[in-house]
């Protein structure tokens, strides 16, 4: 959808709920918020209908209240309160329905209130200071390894699709997340912090192409590429960086790609 278009559904979404009693409140969220990074012909319209008690289902269940509905070729239920919703020229909607009390379970970092009868600002305001308090440095870092190790064995066992998984997925997401705490950017650009992926890129161009050539090797090197390039990045910088942890995965990952197999112990060689 161009910018124009794009804008022009957004203005008459925003014209619908505002008709509509029922509708406390509509919050654009990411791109659409326009806040940081304007939408282009690749975003989709990420919102939340806040709308009075008792009226949540009835949205999400009859879409007649959409701009366009008659152009919705897939209404997919993705959780209690979200929908991801198709248009024919497949144009995504991915949107949520509360109320305000059940809007506290959300998550949203880049947003922007573009309706409100009473009190969404305020909850919106609390839902993007919510933060999980487990989510700390040896968190991230003992789950890098241990996706690490866990994928790389899957990968020496031959299950190689699920070691992609482990590698590309969950260690990746960690590390991003680490990279993203504590190595300065190399270019100014808004950061998703609800999705480490999410323009990571545009922060550290050259990191971003470390970590995306670690990701083109198979699953067991990459996972050694990512072990790596995390202990050059972040074995000066996190505190209490696991370092001998850090070898001896490195060990193992490193006798499973030579062919050692389970009997390779510390120190080289086999049990």
């Amino acid at each position: 959808m161009e910018p124009a278009e794009y804008a022009r559904f957004t203005a008459r979404l925003r014209a619908a709920l505002e008709a509509d009693p029922r509708v406390v409140g509509l919050v654009a969220l990411g791109s659409m918020a326009g806040a940081g990074t304007e939408p282009d012909a690749f975003s989709d319209h990420d919102f939340f209908v806040i709308t009075e008690p008792g009226a949540q289902e009835v949205y999400r269940t009859d879409l007649s209240w959409l701009p366009e509905n008659d152009r919705v070729v897939l209404s997919h239920r993705e959780t209690e309160h979200g929908l991801k919703v198709l248009l024919d020229d497949a144009h995504l909607l991915e949107l949520a329905v509360f109320d305000l009390v059940e809007l506290g379970v959300a998550r949203a970092n880049r947003y922007a209130v573009l309706l409100d009868r009473g009190g969404v600002a305020e909850r919106m305001a609390e839902v993007a200071a919510k933060r999980d308090p487990s989510v700390d440095d040896p968190w991230l870092a003992g789950q890098l390894l241990g996706n690490l190790l866990v994928g790389a064995g899957r990968a020496a066992r031959g299950e190689l699709l699920s070691a992609r998984l482990f590698v590309a997925g969950h260690a990746a997401r960690h590390l991003l997340t680490l990279l993203a705490r504590h190595v300065p950017p190399e270019a100014p650009a808004p950061l998703d912090d609800l999705d480490p992926f999410r323009r990571f890129e545009r922060a550290w161009p050259g990191l971003g192409a470390e970590v995306n050539l670690a990701l083109g090797h198979p699953p067991l090197e990459a996972a050694l590429a990512l072990l790596d390039l995390a202990d050059a990045e972040l074995g000066g910088r996190v505190p209490a960086w696991p370092a001998r942890a850090m070898a001896a995965v490195r060990g193992r990952l490193r006798a499973w790609r030579d062919g050692e197999g389970a009997d390779w112990v510390p120190g080289g060689g086999a049990a």
